[in-house]
């Protein structure tokens, strides 16, 4: 099959591939996710990445298939065998950053050797001309150790010759920072004795060397340089000759220390500690990881050369659709993706080619159509999948529960403004100065403006950013559009409340800046460029700020209900009416039909079914109150005079266990509850030192986190924990049943809703994963290959439900439909259908309308009441009384065949739910 016959997209699944899990071991897979009914496989990055990397965010050389996957060979094994199967492969690439540091970035490295004058001078974001005397026309590394002075003393940075004999550099660790060979005259001043002809050879090199930097072409004419000082490096008694002489710069002895740096002090870099980062930063890198540098993909070279082998795997008919990821992180995202859209186009004419963006959109934030995007890859989905579970009577006691034991705040917006203060002035600092920096600099070019001091607008800055609901604005030369505007106005109002009044002036320039004024009022040339430069900075300032504020620190420090903390999430709000959902649907059909819909994700902080299940809490939260109440005592005796964990972690931990408990797991299964526990243990150092109160990555509580790992031992897998683990796994079973029903619900809407399905590794059967590494686990595709072979009568599912092959069997039996129906599912109308009855408000229906073609289907939702003490995930049909949708035709049995039972019809043009629901606990129907 070629590219131009593929069907049009009906449902992705993603795959995460590593060293692990290459593209060959995918190939004999694909007959498998094409039987569950995938019509694209989304693929994790591809290109050639850090060695070992898990999850190929960390490109090195974006020229290449990463031959750790196989290599482009195996690529093109797997699109043979997808397009056997009718299949397209989207692509999922990283246009912001690549990977830095290292020995491994053929890109990198030449930069740091050539600094400006480098051909990838101007690929990463680099502020060349820093305030700071020290960094002037330099880089800051910040890969060190130790301090640079220390590492010096310590002969941790030892000048070597490179392994193919052609240059020079440091090494520290896995780092190698290379020595401009303008520089390697001084090295190859050899001493005697050497032959005549070879040290006169060897001095005529050394002066070559030493006249590049008077030479414009000094880039071009090193390398035949380097390459014959490689060759005159194979005479034994030359390479041992310069060997001694590189020991003249062990840092150990004071000469040679001496020499060391100052050669180091000559290069295009300035080697610093790693501590040095957040404040010292003249380079942007993706959020606060050193070892990811952002790259300016605005400009045409890098944009070519970052994408020209993704532009020739689509041209070449490999790759049928991208995932562009973080595009928050680039200058111009509009920009980037119109740019994308024409040469993706150009290569493939007559096809389009969906793009994706990975995008977090905040409370009432629209994806803006003139991007030339197919939508987003659906995090808002999952938090409207989510907000429709939550029942909002629980959250008074779970938040009363929560501030009560924990001492913080309930209201996740206030966690959420602690966090950003904390970023901006820790991890951060530096790209927040930086900002100020280049607002100081607008300031400067206006009369009446030039008495703004760098501290009035570092205060006026800081509360703007700490206040702005979304991750970012879009500034353009015409300035903010309308939403922006909303957005800026509210970060403007809530930064006035919070500052004194003799900043509020200050806020005033700063509206007008950043966005509030076009470019173009500004004159032409400098005043220009330090304008628009400001715009971009603080744009590409507040994104990171808010993950990692919000992603990486407040959902770690609030758990009110750990169900609404996770990724794309409007976490201050905790639940939302079905009219909310069915308008967030509608809304989506009109101006992203294509949009992908998915409830699991390798960056998510819990698996979709724990979400689910963690929901349950809303409803039954006196319950749960009680619950706790019950555990505390019981968990005292394992802290065994340890310092932790805090009642906050503790509440924290009790919520992970309940979410996260396998349904296999019995209380007493010590091999399997010592897995659970590594599982456990993994995440709670994450979470911990995410959280960054009692622990953090720049400086780890060694003490808090033993004595916690010490409580989850204890509590999981010793004697004494035996009677709250017995407690906590009878719980887990108390709402297992109604957290599955929860799952199969958002497991069919996710199918049957406007928006094209989007499936997660493995996550067919149930995924009670956590945040990664444990949401990347290897996953068990023979069982799940067995089990789709085997599928039996959905009503025979309930009985085993805890195996996971009843959601796998509603899937497949879902996307067969969507198969056979194509349009209906794709373009069809959308419309809410009235309940009544008296559980109406426990019940989710709507149409899909498309010609003759109608689709119905019908949901539970916060059903745990009804449920009782069911052992299974069934209403019992009697629950539901005269509860009934009201359908807008007439249907009859023999025109609407259910999925699961074709359910009764009144002469009224009503559906009783007990019928519907009868066999299974949802249903759909057709008619055509």
């Amino acid at each position: 099959m070629s590219p131009s016959t593929l069907p049009p997209l009906r449902a992705t699944l993603r795959l995460q591939f590593h060293q692990g899990f290459s593209l060959d071991d995918a190939v004999p897979l694909v007959p498998y996710f094409a039987r569950l009914g995938i019509s694209h496989l989304y693929a994790s990055p591809l290109l050639c990445a850090r060695a070992g990397s898990m999850h190929g965010y960390d490109v090195v050389d974006p020229t290449r298939v990463n031959p750790e996957l196989g290599g482009e060979a195996a690529l093109r094994r797997l699109v043979s065998a997808l397009r056997a199967n009718g299949m397209g492969l989207i692509l999922d690439i990283v246009s912001n950053h690549m990977a830095v540091g290292g020995s491994d970035n053929p890109w990198w490295l030449d930069l740091l050797q050539w600094g400006r004058r480098s051909p990838y001078g101007e690929f990463f974001d680099i502020q060349w001309h820093s305030p700071d005397p020290l960094l002037q026309g330099q880089l800051l590394l910040p890969f060190l150790a130790s301090d640079y002075g220390v590492a010096l003393q310590q002969g941790s940075l030892p000048l070597q010759l490179d392994e193919d004999l052609a240059g020079f550099h440091v090494q520290h660790h896995e780092h190698r920072f290379p020595i401009c060979p303008a520089d390697y005259g001084e090295l190859l001043r050899v001493e005697p004795p050497l032959a005549a002809a070879a040290a006169a050879e060897l001095k005529a090199l050394a002066d070559a060397f030493g006249a590049l930097r008077l030479r414009d072409d000094a880039h071009a004419q090193a390398r035949p340089l380097q390459q014959a000082l490689a060759r005159l490096l194979q005479q034994p008694a030359l390479r041992q000759a310069l060997t001694l002489r590189l020991q003249g710069y062990d840092g150990r002895q004071p000469e040679g220390l001496s020499r060391l740096h100052q050669l180091l002090e000559r290069q295009h870099y300035r080697l610093a500690s790693w501590r040095t980062a957040a404040d010292d930063i003249n380079w942007r890198r993706f959020f606060d990881v050193n070892e990811l540098g952002g790259l300016r993909v605005e400009r045409p070279a890098v944009f070519e050369a970052t994408h020209a082998k993704i532009f020739q795997l689509i041209e070449e008919g490999l790759v049928d659709g991208l995932r562009i990821d973080h595009i928050d992180g680039l200058a111009d995202p509009r920009g980037y993706c119109r740019k994308l859209r024409r040469r993706v186009e150009g290569l493939r004419p007559g096809q389009h080619l969906p793009i994706y963006v990975e995008k977090i959109l905040g409370a009432d934030e629209t994806l803006a159509r003139d991007w030339q995007v197919d939508g987003s890859t659906g995090y808002e989905f999952m938090n409207q999948l989510s907000l429709l579970q939550q029942a909002a009577t629980g959250r008074p006691l779970l938040a009363e529960l929560w501030s009560r034991h924990s001492r913080r705040p309930a209201q996740f917006a206030r966690e959420a403004l602690l966090a950003r203060q904390q970023i901006l002035n820790g991890s951060l600092a530096g790209d927040f100065e930086s900002v100020a920096q280049a607002l100081l600099q607008v300031a400067r070019l206006d009369l009446m403006s030039r008495d703004l001091t760098l501290g009035a607008i570092r205060r006026a800055l800081q509360e703007l950013i700490v206040h702005f609901p979304v991750y970012r604005t879009y500034i353009s030369a015409r300035g903010r559009g309308p939403q922006d505007q909303r957005v800026f106005q509210q970060a403007l109002q809530g930064a006035r409340a919070s500052l004194g009044e003799a900043d509020w002036p200050v806020l005033d320039y700063l509206e007008r800046w950043l966005g509030g004024q076009s470019w173009r009022q500004q004159p032409p040339g400098r005043p220009r460029k330090l304008l628009r430069h400001a715009c971009v900075r603080f744009q590409q300032l507040t994104s990171p700020t808010a993950a990692k504020a919000v992603e990486d620190t407040a959902f770690y420090r609030s758990a009110v209900l750990l169900a609404r903390n996770d990724v794309g999430f409007n976490t201050e709000q905790f639940s939302a009416p079905p009219a909310a959902f069915h308008s967030a649907c509608e809304q989506r059909l009109a101006q992203f039909p294509d949009n992908l819909l998915t409830s699991a994700t390798h960056d998510h902080k819990r698996g979709e079914d724990s979400r689910a299940r963690l929901a349950v809490l809303s409803e039954r939260a006196a319950w749960y109150v009680r619950q706790v109440q019950a555990w505390r005592p019981l968990a005292e005796p394992l802290r065994q005079g340890r310092e932790g964990p805090s009642a906050a972690d503790e509440l924290i931990l009790y919520q992970i266990l309940l979410g996260s408990w396998p349904l296999d797991l019995q209380a007493d299964d010590q091999p399997a509850l010592a897995d659970y526990a590594r599982r456990i243990g993994q995440w709670q150092l994450k979470a911990l030192r995410e959280a960054k109160l009692h622990s953090s990555w720049a400086a780890p509580n060694l003490e808090y986190e033993e004595a916690v790992q010490g409580f989850i031992d204890s509590l999981l897998c010793a004697p004494e924990g035996r009677p709250l683990r017995r407690s906590i796994a009878d719980a887990v079973n108390a709402i297992a049943p109604a957290g599955a029903l929860n799952s199969l619900a958002q497991t069919l809407l996710r199918m049957t809703v406007p928006g094209v399905p989007d499936l997660y590794q493995g996550n067919e059967f149930w995924d009670f994963s956590l945040v990664d590494p444990d949401n990347r686990r290897p996953v068990d595709y023979g069982a799940r290959q067995q089990a789709l072979n085997r599928l039996r009568d959905p009503r025979k599912w309930l009985a085993g439900w805890r195996d996971g092959r009843i959601k796998q069997g509603l899937i497949a039996r879902a996307l067969g439909l969507r198969s056979q129906y194509p349009e209906l599912f794709r373009r069809g109308h959308y419309r809410p259908l009235p309940v009544l009855g008296q559980e109406a408000g426990r019940v989710l229906a709507f149409m899909r309308e498309y010609r003759e073609q109608r689709l119905v289907v019908i949901v539970p939702i916060q059903v745990a009441a009804l449920l009782d003490d069911s052992a299974v995930p069934m209403v019992d049909a009697q629950r539901w009384g005269d509860t009934r949708v009201q359908l807008p035709f007439t249907a009859s049995r023999r025109n609407m065949n259910g999925l699961f039972s074709t359910g009764a019809v009144t002469p009224h043009k009503e559906l009783l739910i007990s019928a519907v629901l009868h066999d299974f606990p949802l249903n759909l129907l057709i008619q055509h």
